[in-house]
This record gives C-alpha cells, structure tokens and sequence, in this order.
C-alpha cells in the first residue's frame, strides 16, 4: 500500500460480497472490520458495525444480488451507521449493482429504477461508488456522487491471453454489445461476428441472424457479455453459431447472474466453458466444472488503494476504454 494517508483503510462486508471483501483484505494487508447483521422477526434488518471508524475512511463491500432487495437494503443501512459513526468518508463498493438493467422508460407508468436506486445511495450518505461493468454506463449520470466505473474485462482478456484457445473470433451477443465486443476483438487481434437476436418479453430472446457468418465457420468462438441471468442469450447463440459452422465456443461475462434455470440450460449448451467472476458470491462447489470463476479482488483492491490515496483509477481500465 502507499503511504499517502495515515491511516489505512476500514473495508467492511454486507452478507453478500464476504468472500470477496476477504480477498480485497488481503490484497490490501488490512482486516476485514466486524459487524452485525440480523433480522427481527418482522423481517426488518438490523446492522451494527463494531470496530471505531471515528474519522477513518471507510468501505463497504456488498453486491446487490439476489435477494436483491435485501441485500440493497443492508448496504445502505450500513452507509448510514457509517456516516452516523463519525467515519470521515464512506464508499460504497458494489461489485454488481442491481437494478442497472432499469435505466430507461421503455414504456408507459414504469419505474426508472436505476435512478431511484441511485438517489438511495445518495441520500444514505454515500460519498463515492466503486462498482463494475453497469449494464449500461449512462448509469453514472443518475448519481450525484463520484463514481468510479470499473471493467473487468480486462481479467477475462487476461484469461483467454494465458489459455490454450487458438485460432478464435469473438462475438457479440446482440447489436447494442457491439462497441464493448469490439473492444474486446481489438485487443485479442482476431475478427468481428454479431448475433442480430429480438427479445419479444424480458429475459426471452430469439436468434435472427449472423451477421460477420464467415468468420465463425472452423473457428473457437468467444462470446463477452457483461452478464449472464437467464443464460437464453448465450444459450441460443450457442446453439445458432454451432449450427452455422463454428468449432468450441467460451461464454465470457463479467457477472454470473445465474438466475431460475441458467445453470441447468448452460450444462445442456453446446458452449464448452463458462467463464464468470466473483463479483456475486456463490457457496463453494455450487458450479459444475462447465462454469469457472476469475477472482477480481485485485482489481479492486488496486481501486480502493488509488482512492484512498488521492491517485488516478482510471489507469485501471485504460485498456478497455476506447
């Protein structure tokens, strides 16, 4: 760690991001702060936070995955207790930030989520956020707080350069994804294919087209995706691309969503492998083998140390901001 405040950090952990948190801890030689997290019978939560932060800067780690609601709800308290014990700054850490896929009035009498959420955050007494990969990047406007916007894509390039994949062509799962996929492409120095796909109603999508076709035939696929929920996209592109010719192919996302039956419909896939990070927890050996998990605690960790001591984090994704 650097020496440019005097005191290190406080990193503490909602229910949902422990393991990670611990990992954080570690890389930054700290320890994880004790606190207390409990349900009255009424289902209300109760957090306590029991270490002195008195005029210490202070992190809070927690993914609002499922149960999203819950573990939204434990973070911002755990702001508030924070900012209520006299903590000379708080940032909130949220490795996925739920409700990210609400950004926009779609339709009529719909909620703009993200933005709510945003304001919660705000008005809990957060000072800055630390999160991954949004769903969508506009999100940062919803904030009137600093946000740090992290990619972690650069953990999965990392993996495919150290790999034995050869010969490969990455592949965007839908048309709004292309900038990001080409990115990715660019970096990995290999060819461009699209999947031109509809979604008739939330987490439904049908393959149209393959658009860039002759690129995949004979060659390992690679699809990015920021997250994998349902899994219907990667699992239906999965099965277009093999039909159209293209050899192994390897889902990459950043966050494993993993919800309802995804687990199950990427085991029947013709995908090979399935590659996620740690950015939502999962409880030891929940994944079968398809499914690997790349740690991004360093990643964060390197992000905390830069704020903490006044430094530039956007060196940190340099890479992947084109």
């Amino acid at each position: 760690m650097n020496a440019a405040s005097d005191a290190p950090p406080v990193i503490l952990s909602g229910t949902s991001s422990r393991e990670l948190a611990l990992e954080i801890c570690a890389q930054l030689e700290v320890p994880l702060g004790e606190i207390e997290v409990r349900k009255f019978s009424d289902s209300e939560t109760f957090v306590k936070i029991n270490v002195n932060i008195r005029g210490r800067d202070v992190y809070i780690v927690q993914s609002t995955s499922a149960p999203a609601n819950e573990n939204l709800m434990e973070i911002l308290l755990l702001i508030d207790a924070a900012r209520r014990a006299s903590a000379a700054s708080v940032t909130a850490v949220v490795p996925y930030f739920g409700y990210a896929r609400q950004d926009r009035k779609d339709q009529g009498r719909v909620a703009l989520s993200a933005k709510l959420i945003a304001n919660l955050f705000d008005t809990a007494g957060a000072e800055r956020l630390l999160t991954v990969d949004l769903h969508s990047g506009q999100i940062q406007g919803f904030f009137d707080i600093p946000v740090d916007h992290l990619l972690a894509g650069t953990t999965l390039i990392d993996y495919v350069r150290n790999s034995e994949i050869t010969d490969f062509c990455v592949v965007s799962p839908d048309v709004g994804n292309v900038k990001l996929s080409r990115n990715y492409a660019d970096m990995l120095q290999c060819p461009l294919a699209i999947v031109d796909k509809r979604r008739p109603e939330p987490n439904i999508s049908e393959v149209m087209s393959i658009i860039g076709e002759s690129e995949i035939v004979g060659k390992n696929v690679l699809i990015f995706d920021d997250m994998i929920d349902t899994a219907g996209t990667i699992c239906n592109a999965s099965v277009a691309l093999r039909e159209r010719g293209a050899r192994d192919i390897y889902a990459l996302a950043v966050h494993g969503v993993l919800s309802g039956t995804a687990i199950e419909r990427l085991e029947q896939a013709p995908v090979k492998e399935v590659v996620i990070t740690n950015s939502i927890s999962r409880t030891p050996n929940s994944l079968p083998s398809k499914i690997k998990v790349l740690t991004i605690a360093p990643l964060l960790a390197e992000a905390i140390d830069r704020i903490h001591n006044h430094q530039s984090v956007s060196v940190l994704f340099k890479e992947m901001a084109h």
